[in-house]
């Protein structure tokens, strides 16, 4: 299970939501083996008064952050980043200076989905890779 939010000024990040969501979509299934079929994304659009962004950035800053059931090994984490990273470099054009990720884990038993802990849920996927 992961879900993610991502974040950025409205007037850049609108236009491109469903490219980006397809962009990362594609990362988290290439290093997390998930299914094509589990898709939890998240868009927080904001007036450009309220990201502040650290200084270099431009209005293309976007954040995205990772929520997740913990289990998977240190190098799947750091292929995902890797692949934001770049593939929404290449795909979408914002550079790496503007874009920042942030993963999150709290093991199964805090996660609540289809109406059981996530700790009693039979996953179609594998969490320790």
């Amino acid at each position: 299970m992961a879900q993610i939010k991502i974040y950025g000024i409205k007037d850049h990040l609108n236009p491109i939501k469903r490219q980006l969501s397809d962009v990362i979509h594609e990362c988290v299934v290439e290093a997390l083996q998930f299914p094509q079929d589990k898709r939890a994304h998240r868009f927080f659009p904001l007036e450009k008064d309220d990201l502040f962004a650290p200084s270099g950035r431009t209005d293309a800053y976007t954040i995205i952050e990772i929520s997740m059931i913990s289990g998977r090994e240190t190098a799947t984490k750091k292929k995902l980043i890797r692949l934001l990273f770049d593939r929404i470099q290449e795909k979408i054009g914002i550079t790496h200076q503007d874009i920042e990720i942030c993963i999150y884990e709290s093991p199964a038993c805090n996660w609540g989905f289809r109406g059981m802990h996530g700790d009693e849920v039979t996953l179609n996927y594998k969490i320790n890779v």
